[in-house]
């Protein structure tokens, strides 16, 4: 069922579905300009991260059809290689006019394709894709929730609010708020599989949420406890997202 639904992802990117890359690029984005920028160290402008943002994942659409997710690479290191290839190939491009001359593009070096042990991946790029997955199941959440149930949990989760103030400030009973926290963190669990199995070609990838903090099987007899840690894990990694979202608007705004 899990490589089914990814082969489902990798199937309308291949067929162009427009929907598709614009989801790719809306939870995908941020991260992939925070590496060029990281890789760039101060030699290319915002304006370049922007372009060659938008070049990796042109450059992901002309390698879909020779992409393989059975050969075992992560989501991860697919993103990574396109990304160090577009900006290699853009620093290339400039040290080539400096000296005078052109230079031809270079082909994308597919070796990344297969299974990797994971210590050539850049770690904080790994996070920042890991907790954009998180992220896009918080959205897909409050787009499903009941208007009332995740406002409640934004309060008490994202927010930090303890129950007796959400209860106050909504009108209803403590015992309340943790039936409807309830609800939508059984919700959000939902989609975190949903978002994880489309987004994580290995075993490695879908063991991520796990050593995050994230169980998303828990079993009937979970204690309060469990959920807690639960709710913690995801409004640390929330907070973490949100200021990588806050650094890229202000850098695409000035």
């Amino acid at each position: 069922m899990l490589m089914q639904v990814t082969t489902g992802f990798i199937t309308r990117l291949r067929a162009n579905d427009e929907a598709a890359w614009f989801e790719l690029w809306e939870i995908f984005g941020p991260v992939i300009r925070a590496q060029l920028t990281k890789w760039g160290r101060g030699r290319i402008g915002v304006e370049t991260v922007r372009d060659l943002s938008q070049e990796t994942l042109a450059a992901l659409s002309t390698s879909i059809d020779r992409y393989d997710p059975g050969r075992g690479a992560r989501f991860s290191t697919w993103l990574l290689a396109i990304a160090k290839h577009v900006l290699g190939d853009e620093i290339d491009r400039r040290m080539a006019l400096k000296r005078g001359g052109g230079r031809a593009a270079a082909e994308l070096d597919e070796t990344w394709m297969a299974a990797c042990d994971g210590r050539s991946l850049d770690r904080s790029f790994e996070e920042g894709v890991f907790r954009s997955k998180v992220e896009a199941a918080i959205r897909m959440c409050e787009r499903e929730a009941d208007f009332t149930d995740f406002s409640i949990y934004r309060m008490r989760v994202l927010d930090g609010k303890s129950g007796k103030d959400v209860a106050t400030a909504l009108g209803v009973s403590e015992p309340t708020v943790s039936r409807r926290l309830a609800r939508v963190r059984e919700l959000l669990r939902n989609k975190l599989v949903e978002v994880m199995t489309v987004y994580s070609f290995t075993d490695e990838e879908r063991a991520e949420a796990v050593r995050n903090g994230l169980h998303l099987n828990p079993n009937a007899t979970a204690e309060k406890a469990d959920e807690s840690l639960f709710d913690e894990a995801v409004a640390e990694i929330y907070h973490r997202q949100l200021e990588l979202r806050r650094r890229d608007e202000q850098a695409m705004r000035e």
